[in-house]
């Protein structure tokens, strides 16, 4: 192979990677979109003549090959926590106050960026490298959608520079722009086919496509806001470690700046709640972060936030429409809620047609009759909802909105709560509570059954393969019709049903979570595991016995007692027990309690079990397992990748050990 040939194509990716550069981190493009898919088409056909040569970091090298069968799930390095929101001026005085507190008093500045309304995402880069990229999920786990984010173009498949870590990872959005967004909803519309409700939505549903070939044409693009895992971390703050990023080819946002007080970002907050309507892509509002990294690891954070950051969120934007009628929607507990159906408005730059009333007790509260002119705005600019009725416009034939007296899908009798502003279908096989029900039963914090997603348990319920939970045990019978499903395969099958013997092991608590028991959430699910130890004993105890346990009220009880004295209740519990589902709680040991009184933070990756299995094994060693490190943590237990509360709790002064350490400790 001629040396120059070679050169030639390395010459055509460093000019397209300039382009690139110049194009999604410096905003200037270089070249006219003809003269750059010139040079990508000069590219692809020296590799295709030279096949030996193609990299992956080749910027043809985007798009992917054949669609994947599913989505696996990865574990977050260092945990994607959600970030508080604030709606005033005086709340955001409050923050710089705790803030103030907690930094004993010491000033700080604060890394403003406006708030983009995409998709969080978390990208790898490992020896500048684009290693893989993943959504957001739960903030500890979600799903691998490498293979779609490599399609698209702002995010570099190798970073530019020579001092770049040996392990970037970027967190950010990625976001459809707006105008790129309206010219595909209108082609959508040219050729007759259903266009979409909004960007943010649209993006969600593209970076879930199996086949990452339609993914290309959509013009997404990426915007960094934050970082998970950087080593070494040579900077010392956001805004020093983002002027890097930007160095090294990662998108950032223009908008970004330093500022030196609270009082200042209060002073801005009129000039760019007038600016965000002019920005390429949506935003709701500022986020606001403390800048120096040494600051935030002092302030720490909570279960869910960070201390060091806020959302303020801008006032909600607000249309009028006309109520045309009132549809109903059925949830897992049979709960039938109201949803308005209008004339279609915009709003916050997307079309709405439909807004959520809540309950019927809203309706009341907002005197809403069909006809009536409604104001909407968008609840966290997310959710629409209905927030007054104009009276002074109703019409003269404005029509009363009748409450439901039967279920709207299975036409089941529909029940007032007593003392309570729900109605509920209460019948027991009604395919909407079904369909919800099976979806929270096979979710990732109850049975955990991968492979089992929405669209699928829909699918399997209109197909008449589920009628209750036990169902999802004896699908195996059917393996060869599964595989004749739309997006189904041999290979996702084998998968499915994997994940589902696999939930034949999971904990007692785990099972009452997913039984979907009213007023019986995760944290009461183990409460009642731990007191009864078995299905059976629990089965057996009376309201008065069940309320005896701590955080186990009157209510609470009867709907616990009510739910296994039911015949639907017992006979699924049976049918459970006979599919071999375990129905004990996983106890503490018998013997020494090694981590007695101790409370335990697990962080990271482990090669012998997963997370959540960790954590049941410290139960049963005698210790509490909680999500974040303070001065009251006893042990920090980490594994591969373990993020900043190895950091954290050295500073603190609390104990750590790692995987080896920690099964040597209980002795496992």
């Amino acid at each position: 192979m001629p040396s120059s040939v070679a050169q030639q194509i390395q010459r055509l990716r460093d000019e397209i990677r300039g382009h690139d550069f110049a194009y999604y981190v410096e905003d200037r493009p270089l070249v006219s979109d003809r003269q750059y898919d010139e040079l990508l088409a000069k590219l692809r056909g020296l590799e295709e003549a030279n096949p030996e040569l193609i990299t992956p970091d080749s910027p043809t090298q985007r798009v992917g090959g054949e669609p994947i069968e599913g989505f696996v799930h990865v574990t977050h390095s260092v945990p994607m926590l959600s970030v508080d929101n604030t709606y005033s001026e005086g709340e955001l005085r409050e923050f710089d106050g705790r803030v103030a507190r907690g930094l004993d008093g010491k000033s700080c500045s604060y890394f403003v960026d406006p708030k983009i309304d995409g998709v969080a995402v978390s990208l790898m880069y490992e020896d500048g490298l684009f290693a893989g990229a993943a959504t957001r999920g739960d903030g500890v786990t979600g799903d691998d959608i490498t293979h779609n984010v490599r399609t698209i173009r702002s995010v570099p498949l190798r970073l530019c520079g020579s001092d770049i870590p040996d392990v970037v990872e970027v967190r950010g959005e990625v976001l459809w722009p707006t105008a790129d967004f309206q010219a595909f909803n209108k082609r959508r519309e040219e050729e007759g086919l259903q266009t979409f409700a909004n960007p943010r939505n649209a993006t969600a549903g593209t970076l879930k496509q199996l086949d990452a070939r339609k993914v290309t044409d959509r013009g997404l693009q990426f915007v960094a806001h934050g970082f998970g895992r950087v080593q070494p971390l040579v900077e010392k703050t956001q805004s020093g470690l983002f002027a890097c990023f930007a160095r090294w080819g990662i998108p950032v946002s223009p908008f970004a700046e330093v500022v030196g007080s609270i009082e200042g970002i209060i002073d801005c907050l009129p000039e760019w709640d007038a600016r965000r309507h002019e920005l390429p892509y949506e935003t709701d509002g500022l986020v606001i972060k403390v800048d120096s990294f040494e600051q935030r690891d002092i302030l720490g954070s909570t279960s869910r936030y960070p201390r060091w950051c806020i959302a303020y969120k801008f006032a909600a934007e607000q249309a009028e429409s006309i109520l045309l009628g009132v549809d109903y929607q059925v949830g897992k507990l049979g709960t039938i809620t109201p949803r308005a159906v209008m004339e279609p408005v915009k709003l916050s730059g997307t079309i709405v047609q439909h807004a959520s009333l809540h309950n019927f007790d809203q309706v009341d509260r907002l005197d809403l009759r069909i006809g009536d002119t409604v104001l909407v705005e968008k609840a966290g600019e997310i959710i629409p909802q209905v927030v007054s009725v104009v009276l002074e416009k109703r019409p003269p034939d404005a029509g009363e909105i009748e409450r439901p007296k039967r279920c709207p899908v299975c036409d089941g009798e529909a029940v007032r709560d007593e003392g309570g502003v729900y109605i509920r279908c209460v019948n027991p096989t009604c395919p909407a509570q079904l369909k919800e029900r099976l979806v929270h039963f096979a979710g990732r914090n109850q049975m955990d059954i991968d492979g089992a997603g929405e669209v699928l348990i829909k699918l399997l319920v209109d197909e008449g393969f589920l009628h209750d939970f036990a169902d999802l045990y004896h699908l195996d019978k059917y393996a060869g019709t599964l595989e004749t499903l739309p997006r189904m395969g041999k290979k996702s099958v084998v998968s499915l049903l994997a994940g589902i013997e696999k939930s034949k092991q999971q904990s007692l608590s785990r099972l009452l979570a997913a039984l979907n028991i009213r007023h019986v959430g995760g944290s009461t699910a183990e409460l009642l595991a731990d007191s009864f130890g078995t299905m059976a004993e629990l089965m057996d105890k009376s309201e008065e016995e069940l309320a005896e346990v701590d955080g186990v009220g009157p209510e609470m009880a009867r709907s616990i007692r009510s739910f296994f004295t039911g015949e639907p209740g017992r006979r699924v519990v049976e049918r459970l027990t006979d599919a071999g589902v375990n129905m004990k709680q996983l106890c503490k040991s018998a013997g020494p309690q090694p981590l007695a009184g101790k409370t335990v933070v697990v962080t990271g990756t482990f090669e012998s079990m997963g997370r959540k299995e960790v954590e049941d094994l410290i139960r049963r060693k005698g210790g509490k397992a909680t999500g974040s490190v303070s001065r009251k943590t006893d042990l920090v237990v980490f594994g591969k990748s373990p993020g900043s509360k190895v950091e954290k709790a050295k500073v603190l002064g609390v104990e750590t050990a790692d995987e080896a350490t920690f099964l040597e400790l209980v002795k496992e």
